[in-house]
C-alpha cells in the first residue's frame, strides 16, 4: 500500500486519467536515487524504484434537482375570484279581466274583481203573472177589497229596523297574458295623454299621478 502522497498531486493525476473516460486508473509511485518521491500516470523512468496502484476514477454526482423555493422567476398569481353578482328578478304584476252578469267587461288588479253587496230580491227570477183584468182590458175595474188599511202603529220600545237580506256578488275574472297586460297599459297611457290637454287643473293632478304609476309598471314589467 502506498504511503500517503500529497493530495493535490493525487487529485491532479486522477483528473488527467478521468479525461480518458476509464473505469479505473493506474498510479505510479516513483523514487529516484536521491530518494525523491513522485506520482505519475506513466511508468517510472529507468533507474527509479516503481510502485503501482489501481484506483477508480471519480465521477461527478448527478445534477441536483432545482429547489422550487430557490427559483428566481416569479410564480404566476391566480386572478382574484369574481365577486358574486346579485340579480333581483321581479315577478310581473298580473292583471285580470272581469265580466259582470250584464256582460260588461273591466280590468282589475286582483282576481276578486269588484265585489258588491246586493239585496237578495234583486237576484230572484222575474215571474210573469196574469193581468187581473183578463181580456177585459180597458173595461170596468173589479170592486175593491173590503180590507181597509188602518193608521200605522208605532214601533214598540227597543225595536229596530231590519235590513233586507243580501249577498256578495263577485264577477268572473281571468288573468290576462303578459303581452296583453303591456298592451292595455300602453293604451291607457295614450288615453290619459289625450285627456290631459282638455282636463281641468284638479283632474290634471290625478292624471299625472296615474301616468307615473303606469310608467313605473311599464318599466318594471314590460321593459319599456
Amino acid at each position: 500500500m502506498f504511503p500517503h502522497p500529497r493530495p493535490c498531486l493525487l487529485f491532479a493525476l486522477l483528473a488527467l486519467a478521468g479525461g480518458a473516460q476509464a473505469a479505473e486508473v493506474t498510479i505510479y509511485r516513483c523514487t529516484d536515487a536521491q530518494g525523491r518521491l513522485s506520482l505519475r500516470d506513466t511508468p517510472c523512468a529507468r533507474g527509479e524504484q516503481q510502485q503501482t496502484r489501481a484506483m477508480p476514477v471519480p465521477r461527478d454526482p448527478p445534477p441536483r434537482a432545482a429547489d422550487p423555493v430557490a427559483r428566481t422567476e416569479p410564480r404566476p398569481v391566480a386572478p382574484p375570484a369574481p365577486r358574486p353578482q346579485v340579480i333581483v328578478v321581479n315577478t310581473p304584476r298580473p292583471m285580470y279581466e272581469c265580466v259582470t252578469p250584464d256582460g260588461e267587461r273591466y280590468t282589475s288588479e286582483t282576481s276578486e274583481g269588484n265585489p258588491r253587496w246586493v239585496p237578495l230580491w234583486t237576484l230572484m227570477p222575474v215571474i210573469a203573472t196574469r193581468n187581473p183584468l183578463g181580456d177585459n182590458v180597458g173595461g170596468r175595474r173589479p170592486p175593491p177589497s173590503e180590507f181597509r188599511p188602518g193608521a200605522p202603529r208605532p214601533l214598540p220600545p227597543g225595536a229596530a229596523f231590519a235590513y233586507p237580506a243580501g249577498t256578495w256578488v263577485r264577477d268572473e275574472c281571468h288573468a290576462l297574458p303578459q303581452s296583453e297586460v303591456c298592451a292595455r297599459l300602453s293604451d291607457r297611457r295614450y288615453e290619459l295623454d289625450r285627456r290631459y290637454n282638455s282636463a281641468l287643473q284638479s283632474d290634471r293632478v290625478r292624471i299625472q299621478t296615474e301616468q307615473r304609476g303606469i310608467d313605473a309598471r311599464l318599466a318594471d314589467d314590460c321593459g319599456r
